[in-house]
């Protein structure tokens, strides 16, 4: 019997998983990722730990399985997006560490390309808004700071990655300069109609086009393992996705109006939007959900920038709490809110708001106020938040959403599950398999190679855990989102510049 070797290279980790054909996990093998801070607001990993890490995991991973390198039918890789790799096509060595898509270290360039007029030239032609997270910024910053990069980098001698890129270029011994769609769309080079590079673009940023790699489907075979790198096997690479699009295709969000949720330190909402992408006039960016075939499926995203790392703060921040495992027993043990919100603008609203000026903010709060109220009042935050992100793809798509697939550690909390489910007024899937990242790719990559026939086969294999019903009264229902309304206003008027 044949499996599917997974890397999810994260932010903060690097996974290999191994699944079997009914999407059973049969081993997982994890190593943290050292975070590099050279000044404040900046964000950088080293690329040749990230590839170590990778050779590690997967060592790990077959050791675990007790499976040989020839068990292997098949390697798909999801990634951190926006992370941008440039290393020197001679020495194959990076220029400089990978600057991480959190890092701020480029928003002086974003300003400047905003104050000369290129915000409507970049969204139209790649769904984005600009910003120091995606990684065209992010190239210019590298050929602008390191020494000679520039001049290099003209002599045709330098190459950009994101991390898929990178991975595949040293798991095929250098060989092998490729990306996928989903990568390649969160560049802010990438044309999302054209589907490719745009010269225009590039120009703009003064980046040279012999750096970018071959923009692929997101299931093929894109090359193979070297021995020396997978233990003497030859083993073909045929699946590539950034984590929140492996992520929806793991979720089997395959049908044109279907959504999915991923709570983590923040929450990433997309929605499969079929075959033609939509502009957002709600402040969702457009984006590539895959390309299989010579099908391309389009998608909207939304994020909430404070979910879990709200309950993180109740724990570490006001040690509310010692554990986020006790929230759900202390929010079960009021039978409401009895009008306490809290907006955890913490740095800022996201989607639809995108107010980096609000603050986070408590309101309602009386003599009886408890540690109970302000627990409930945080996880019910997450899903007032995530249902504004859900409201703006309705309002974009006019697409009726029957269900909502949700991911991502802070899952495994029936009340923050059930109370989404009640104020969304939908069903709230959970699948046994919470690491929808890496399954996505694993189903990308056996996609391609025959492991699994057909995008109905994949279907068949997704595992239902729990399903979550709306209990909620509709009057109850709009008097929550009345109060969150209100809530997230006031919060927005409390500024003290």
């Amino acid at each position: 019997m044949k499996y599917i070797l997974s890397i999810d290279q994260g932010t903060t980790s690097t996974r290999a998983i191994i699944f079997d054909k009914d999407s059973n996990m049969l081993a997982v093998a994890s190593e943290e990722i050292t975070q590099y801070y050279p000044n404040p607001g900046w964000v950088e990993h080293n690329p040749n730990e990230i590839w170590v890490s990778v050779l590690a995991v997967i060592a790990r991973a077959l050791l675990e399985a007790r499976l040989k390198p020839e068990d292997i039918h098949a390697i798909g890789i999801t990634n951190q997006r926006e992370t941008t790799v440039v290393w020197d096509k001679l020495t194959g060595q990076p220029l400089y560490n990978a600057i991480v898509w959190q890092s701020r270290q480029t928003a002086a360039i974003c300003d400047d390309l905003i104050l000369k007029g290129y915000k409507e030239t970049f969204k139209a032609k790649t769904g984005l808004l600009i910003d120091a997270y995606f990684s065209g910024t992010k190239i210019k910053w590298i050929l602008d700071n390191v020494s000679q990069a520039r001049e290099k980098a003209e002599k045709g001698e330098l190459l950009f990655g994101t991390i898929d890129t990178w991975l595949v270029y040293k798991l095929t011994g250098e060989s092998v300069h490729v990306t996928d769609y989903t990568n390649a769309s969160r560049t802010l080079l990438f044309n999302i109609h054209t589907l490719k590079w745009d010269e225009e673009l590039c120009d703009i940023l003064g980046i040279p086009m012999s750096m970018l790699p071959k923009v692929k489907s997101s299931s093929e075979i894109y090359g193979h393992t070297i021995k020396e790198h997978f233990f003497g096997s030859i083993v073909p690479i045929s699946g590539i996705a950034g984590d929140q699009q492996a992520s929806l295709f793991g979720q089997t969000c395959f049908e044109k109006g279907s959504v999915k949720n991923t709570y983590g330190t923040g929450c990433f909402m997309l929605m499969n939007t079929g075959a033609k992408p939509i502009e957002s006039q709600h402040g969702l960016l457009t984006t590539i959900a895959w390309g299989i075939g010579n099908e391309v499926t389009y998608a909207l995203e939304g994020s909430v920038f404070v979910g879990g790392s709200s309950v993180q703060w109740l724990r570490d921040g006001i040690k509310l709490i010692h554990s986020a495992k006790e929230t759900e027993a202390l929010a079960k043990s009021l039978p409401s809110n009895e009008g306490v919100y809290i907006v955890p603008a913490f740095v800022g609203l996201g989607t639809p708001y995108w107010d980096s000026d609000a603050r986070g903010a408590m309101f309602g709060l009386t003599r009886g106020t408890t540690k109970e109220h302000i627990t409930r009042a945080i996880l019910e935050s997450i899903c007032y938040q995530s249902m504004d992100v859900l409201r703006a793809m309705e309002e974009d798509t006019k697409l009726p959403i029957k269900s909502l697939k949700v991911d991502g550690g802070a899952t495994v909390n029936q009340f923050l599950m059930q109370f989404q489910s009640d104020i969304l007024n939908l069903k709230v899937e959970q699948p046994k398999i919470l690491e929808t990242t890496a399954l996505g790719a694993a189903y990308l990559a056996g996609l391609s190679t025959g492991y699994w026939e057909t995008k109905d086969d994949i279907k068949a294999s997704w595992q239902l855990k729990n399903l979550f019903e709306p209990s909620m009264t509709e009057d109850i229902r709009a008097k929550y989102i009345k109060g969150w309304k209100v809530a997230v206003e006031a919060s927005r008027h409390f500024k003290l510049k």
